[in-house]
């Protein structure tokens, strides 16, 4: 055990750089353009430092040619050549002046301008957290969607425009992000991967040794110590002096004896693998469902049950704006109840609302229901703003539609929140509602408990981004100018635990919603209380 501790610190401390870090990619399609551009102007201004090396190494060229002819004539016969005036006068002129003048030329740095760009767009630039954040979130795409290292390092994603690909250094990067958070199950895929693409040929300048030297190192906190033999062997017959793989192998040897011996784990290591054990059962089987849900392997409904499911033309029960023009609803699910509205919002208004929200985007929250305030949360990573229906007769219009049509009163209900899903955006499953061990979750507001989420879809998406149910094996898709709706609570009051829901990463794509959470606040004769706890 101690020699265990020591060549475990020793693997931290000096194997590899390890950094506790715990960050997420919060970044929005809309920023990430931002930086798209910035790039495109650094690419610019580039491209005119190296004009302006090329003219300057012209001229120069133009300057030795000349030179070249005129000393290749003078060197045949030089007193001949000095016997000129006018040559000598030239000599003079060219050792004292045009020779001093070409030295500036040469000093002079052409880089100022692009230096200062640089300078100016730097402040915009990503930083490490961002890095990580982007790899966390592919590293997430892979496991949502069930994705090999091989398909994402080719880039063979479904739906993508425009196809990219992996080098094995981008794969060793992954790799090492994945080891700093002791992330040990994807350290060895993107090792491997990296190894495997340097093996096939690929000219690359990531070194075999060091990620022979984290590949070994992960598989061996995974337990597999053959495995571990086997990539420290390789990476001493790349490099037989490597200090601390002849350390390493010492120890392998020395535990694979041991084992041998029959000395294995303690008891009260199988007690704490068992307890592991069971943690993972406990949590897998919604991690399950939501992330098949998210790949559309859902709960398929029975026939009788699809049969109940109808569309419609709906006038929002007789509403005097929609009985002469009503719109067209179909039914999603059926308990709990989901419908979806089309056609419901238009592009122009779609356009004003991001646009109107796009400055304001900020990092999404969640109700902390110890404190009832905002605050941000690792299992929600997206970009979200708040409009309010006083600053444009768009946002107006789109909350008295949704009171039309819900039959709700839009006056007690929160600000229209605007959200943004980018690379690997996702809100893992959650309830919209306060529970019972929540009193104080919305007690800032004085509305009481969200009674309705309406949710609005303003971007068709590529590939993932499903809204999905995992109690009940919903999937619910994105479809551009459409808009969803269900009841979060029973009329009783009482909270649907069925409308527990998640936001699937986007994995091609980029997605825009935006949501109204309708509260019991004046919903008194609206929906009415029933004296059943479940109705």
């Amino acid at each position: 055990m101690a020699l265990n501790k020591v060549w475990c610190a020793l693997a931290l401390g000096f194997l590899l750089p390890f950094s506790c870090a715990h960050t997420d990619f919060f970044t929005s399609i809309g920023h990430m353009t931002d930086l798209i551009n910035t790039e495109k102007d650094l690419v610019v201004s580039l491209k005119d430092y190296i004009k302006a090396e090329e003219s300057k190494l012209e001229q120069i060229k133009k300057w030795a040619e000349k030179l070249d002819q005129l000393t290749a004539t003078a060197t045949k016969d030089p007193e001949g050549f000095l016997g000129h005036p006018v040559n000598a006068f030239k000599l003079m002129k060219r050792l004292n002046t045009e020779w001093g003048e070409l030295e500036s030329l040469v000093l002079k740095d052409m880089s100022d301008g692009f230096i200062s760009n640089m300078t100016i767009q730097r402040q915009f630039f990503p930083n490490d957290e961002d890095q990580t954040g982007a790899a966390k979130a592919l590293l997430r795409l892979q496991d949502t969607y069930n994705l090999d290292t091989d398909t994402l390092s080719r880039g063979n994603l479904p739906g993508v425009k425009h196809k990219s690909f992996l080098t094995a250094e981008d794969c060793f990067e992954l790799g090492k992000i994945a080891y700093t958070e002791a992330d040990y199950y994807h350290t060895e895929l993107w090792m491997e991967q990296a190894l495997k693409q340097l093996d096939e040929g690929e000219v690359s300048s990531a070194d075999k040794v060091y990620i022979l030297d984290y590949l070994s190192y992960a598989v061996y906190q995974q337990g597999d110590l053959g495995k571990a033999m086997a990539l420290t062997k390789r990476l001493l017959e790349l490099d037989p002096e490597h200090q601390r793989a002849n350390g390493n192998m010492k120890y392998f040897e020395y535990i694979m004896a041991k084992e041998k011996e029959g000395n294995k784990s303690s008891t009260d290591s199988e007690e704490q693998e068992k307890e592991t054990e069971v943690k993972k059962k406990d949590y897998l089987p919604e991690r399950r469902k939501y992330e098949m849900l998210c790949r559309g392997e859902g709960l398929k409904m029975t026939p009788r049950r699809q049969k109940r499911l109808f569309c419609r033309y709906y006038d929002g029960n007789r509403n005097p704006r929609y009985i002469l023009g009503p719109v067209k609803q179909e039914d999603e699910w059926d308990k709990p109840r989901i419908v979806r509205f089309l056609d419901i919002i238009s592009d122009e208004e779609i356009e004003t609302v991001k646009e109107l929200a796009k400055p304001r985007l900020s990092r999404a929250t969640v109700h902390d229901p110890e404190t009832g305030k905002l605050t941000t949360a690792h299992y929600r990573v997206s970009k979200s703003a708040w409009l309010s229906g006083y600053e444009s007769p768009v946002v107006s219009r789109i909350n008295t539609r949704i009171q039309d049509l819900t039959g709700l009163d839009v006056s007690t209900a929160e600000e229209l929140q605007v959200a943004n899903y980018g690379v690997g955006g996702q809100y893992e499953p959650h309830f919209d509602f306060a529970r019972k061990d929540e009193p104080d979750a919305f007690k800032e507001l004085g509305t009481g408990n969200r009674i309705a989420t309406w949710l609005f879809y303003m971007s068709d998406v590529s590939a993932g981004g499903a809204t999905v149910f995992p109690e009940v094996g919903a999937s619910v898709w994105p479809r551009k100018g459409t808009a969803v709706f269900w009841y979060n609570l029973f009329p009783s009051g009482e909270g649907d635990y069925s409308t527990r829901h998640a936001a699937c990463p986007v994995l091609v794509g980029n997605k825009w919603v935006s949501n109204k959470w309708l509260h019991e606040r004046g919903q008194e004769f609206r929906r009415p209380c029933t004296l059943s706890e479940l109705e």
